[in-house]
């Protein structure tokens, strides 16, 4: 006997092939359609266990056609699947009920899984939709799988209120990603209050979370409210929690714990009615050890923890995100840009210490500084390899020489083939790469002035007309030179 019935809809014929063998081998009874009008008829008759739909079908969307199946048969899941990877498709599946939201391509053994959990859990009662407007304004970029799965564990977390710590390294953007969480949540209309602990001195920082009384303290002049005060209804951000001192996090633990809390001076308990959702890029586990983080509380924190990848671990996301960064700047006033497939080329193989955040300077500076509409791996290797426009701890450090600088370029670059060894000829080639992103850091340095940019080279300015010429570099005019 079959161990459920499944219903399949995708216009694509090949995809309904693979999903029904490898669904009847493992012991289902399928039936697969290419439209809308036919799931939907299979299912008002009361046929299936189970629906998987990919979104886009020929006669209606899945999201249009999902409230009314929620509606019909409350109790059947439906899972979505989707070439269409983004933070916004993840959403809109659990907006309207979805059991689960699969990114294609997907594994087959993933999704067995997945159907085997969904026809063997209770059923729950539906989920009202939530009424998210705007969508298309959320900050998070990326169709690689690892953001993919944060995609899908975002849209659980949504409607609920669990606690949520978020690690990850600098500029991996942990605080849109809770930001996120609050804006597309059920707590949207309460207020989002954001405190980071490494910005805050430290003996401040009870009085920062819990407010103080007048006469609290030298200098507690007035009543103060905290940021637990400030953030009722909604939720509270706190950044760098490691960074957080002990007394601090004995009065937070609390708070966890008994859903209270009192002002510095005060007697009287206040009740807590927000959503906690914590930060690092520090290993909690490592300051337990060292007695610098108590274990209770990072219990308490830890219900849901999220990762989100460094940069160079979803290298494939950077044309999406340079693109998407260009498009903000775009609308912030500055000139539209492009940019070329061998400059993504040398984006995808740098390291990106500073991670997003180091990606989305380098965007801004390309798009202020740049006359040109597309931009170039010239001009992409001229800033990479700039130190006074990188910060400590980027792609070259503050006390970094030019000639070290030069020297990990050309190790990443040597990395890059299979076999250890590029082609023949690689001096003068060598040479040639690195001169015209020199001269073009040197006129853009310059603002396009080719007397100041060939005095600071040591050029003749006729050598340097020559080569720009040759070299083909774009010039940016500012009315001398």
């Amino acid at each position: 006997m079959p161990a459920g019935s499944i219903l399949v809809a995708d216009d694509d014929a090949a995809i309904r092939t693979v999903l029904n063998q490898a669904l009847s081998r493992a012991g289902y009874e399928v039936r697969s359609t290419g439209n809308a009008a036919t799931i939907w008829r299979w299912i008002g008759q009361g046929d299936g266990d189970l629906v998987i739909t990919d979104v886009l079908l020929p006669d209606e969307s899945a999201f249009d056609l999902l409230p009314r199946i929620k509606k019909a048969r409350p109790d059947l899941p439906v899972i979505i699947m989707s070439a269409q990877n983004t933070f916004m498709t993840a959403i809109r599946a659990s907006e309207r009920g979805a059991y689960e939201y699969l990114p294609k391509p997907f594994d087959l053994k993933e999704l067995i899984a997945i159907v085997g959990r969904a026809l063997s859990e209770p059923k729950e009662r539906p989920r009202q939709p939530a009424k998210v407007e705007d969508l298309e304004s959320i900050p998070l970029v990326g169709r690689s799988p690892a953001m993919q799965e944060i995609y899908r564990v975002l849209a659980r977390l949504m409607q609920t209120d669990l606690t949520v710590m978020i690690s990850g390294e600098s500029g991996t953007g942990k605080e849109l990603v809770a930001r996120a969480l609050h804006d597309y949540g059920k707590r949207r209309t309460g207020p989002f209050v954001a405190i980071n602990m490494a910005a805050i001195p430290r003996e401040l920082i009870e009085s920062e979370l819990f407010g103080h009384e007048k006469g609290a303290f030298t200098g507690a002049n007035a009543r103060s409210s905290g940021r637990f005060e400030q953030a009722e209804g909604g939720t509270l951000f706190l950044d760098e929690i490691g960074d957080m001192p002990m007394e601090a996090q004995t009065r937070l633990l609390r708070v966890l714990q008994q859903g209270e809390y009192t002002t510095v001076g005060g007697r009287t308990p206040i009740k807590a009615d927000v959503r906690i959702i914590a930060a690092t890029n520090k290993d909690l586990r490592q300051l337990i050890q060292q007695g610098l983080f108590r274990e209770d509380l990072f219990f308490r924190l830890n219900v849901v923890p999220l990762r989100l990848p460094p940069l160079r671990e979803r290298t494939e996301d950077i044309p999406d995100l340079i693109r998407h960064f260009f498009a903000q700047v775009e609308r912030e006033g500055l000139p539209p840009k492009h940019i070329d497939q061998v400059a993504l080329d040398r984006l995808k193989h740098h390291r990106w210490p500073g991670n997003v955040r180091e990606l989305e300077n380098l965007a801004r500076r390309l798009a202020a500084l740049y006359p040109q509409e597309t931009i170039t791996a010239a001009v992409v290797d001229a800033e990479l390899l700039q130190p006074a426009l990188t910060g400590p701890g980027e792609n070259i450090r503050a006390d970094d020489s030019l000639s070290g600088a030069i020297e990990r370029y050309l190790t990443q670059y040597f990395s890059g083939f299979d076999d250890g060894l590029p082609p023949p000829g690689l001096y003068h080639r060598i040479l040639r790469e690195i001169e015209g992103p020199l001269l073009s850091a040197a006129l853009a340095a310059t603002r396009g002035n080719q007397i100041r940019a060939a005095d600071l080279l040591g050029l003749n300015r006729n050598t340097l007309r020559k080569k720009i010429r040759d070299l083909e570099i774009q010039v940016y005019r500012s009315g001398g030179g």
